[in-house]
């Protein structure tokens, strides 16, 4: 089995592909620059909206890790062609070289605006909280397409915040552990025939806010808990409109405007 990963060499690939390398499966790694090599893995220098270089990258390919984009927020111009534009690009090709599956980076800033509660359903309607908020939202929206028109297999993965440590007191509810990122993107991965799916990717945190059983529903058990970086936690608690809504100071911050 050969997996590309898009933006392998971010934050977010770089501790997902020693925890998705085992015997039988090649990674193929895509980013700008020739990402560093580890283990077997095939690394390629690319962008995500080049349709040549994604075509040469597909070649082979039976499953996507799409993580490739801006990960955060960015002017409307430079938002709809990575975010969008580049998710359209890799679709395309993806179609053509008939991947059957794909795995889309959402994030939570595609419903920031809906109100913290226990257990938000993985599959709420978008409320975008800022112009990267949007993209990952319309992200969604073609996935649901190309699995709809070409019978592509897509799950997309509403990320909270998947670091080495929780960014901050509103880490404590967002966080998606290293390992438990290895957890869950192997379970989509290799959960037969899972037509389009919308999950929440976290942790089970003692604060956790969002619904874990669309993404159980794969075969997904979280182990870790941020909780217990709680003591270490120095910055404010969240207040007002931050502690209101999922998207925390997405939701007031400039849009447009690089945070």
């Amino acid at each position: 089995m050969r997996v590309l990963i898009t933006g392998g060499a971010g934050i977010v690939g770089t501790l997902l592909r020693p925890r998705l390398r085992q015997a039988g499966r090649t990674l193929r790694v895509l980013d700008l620059t020739t990402p560093e090599a580890g283990g077997d893995d095939e690394v390629l220098a690319g962008s995500v909206t080049d349709p040549d270089a994604m075509a040469a990258a597909c070649e082979g390919v039976d499953a996507i890790i799409h993580l490739g984009g801006r990960s955060r927020e960015a002017s409307w111009e430079d938002t709809v062609e990575t975010n969008i534009n580049g998710t359209h690009t890799v679709l395309e090709a993806a179609r053509a070289a008939r991947v059957g599956r794909i795995i889309l980076a959402s994030s939570n800033h595609a419903v920031g605006f809906r109100e913290l509660g226990k257990d938000l359903p993985a599959d709420s309607t978008p409320r975008p909280d800022t112009y990267y908020g949007v993209s990952k939202a319309v992200i969604e929206s073609l996935g649901s397409l190309y699995h709809s028109r070409f019978g592509m297999d897509v799950v997309c993965v509403r990320i909270g915040s998947c670091f080495e440590r929780p960014p901050g007191v509103r880490g404590l509810a967002t966080w998606l552990s290293p390992d438990d990122a290895g957890r869950l993107f192997e379970a989509c991965l290799t959960y037969p025939s899972p037509g389009y799916r919308v999950i929440w990717g976290v942790s089970d945190n003692t604060r956790r806010v969002y619904s874990l059983a669309e993404a159980e529903a794969l075969g997904y058990r979280s182990r870790d808990d941020a909780e217990k970086f709680a003591a270490e936690m120095t910055d404010p608690a969240p207040t007002g409109v931050a502690a209101q809504y999922v998207g925390g100071p997405f939701c007031t911050a400039p849009l447009g405007v690089p945070n």
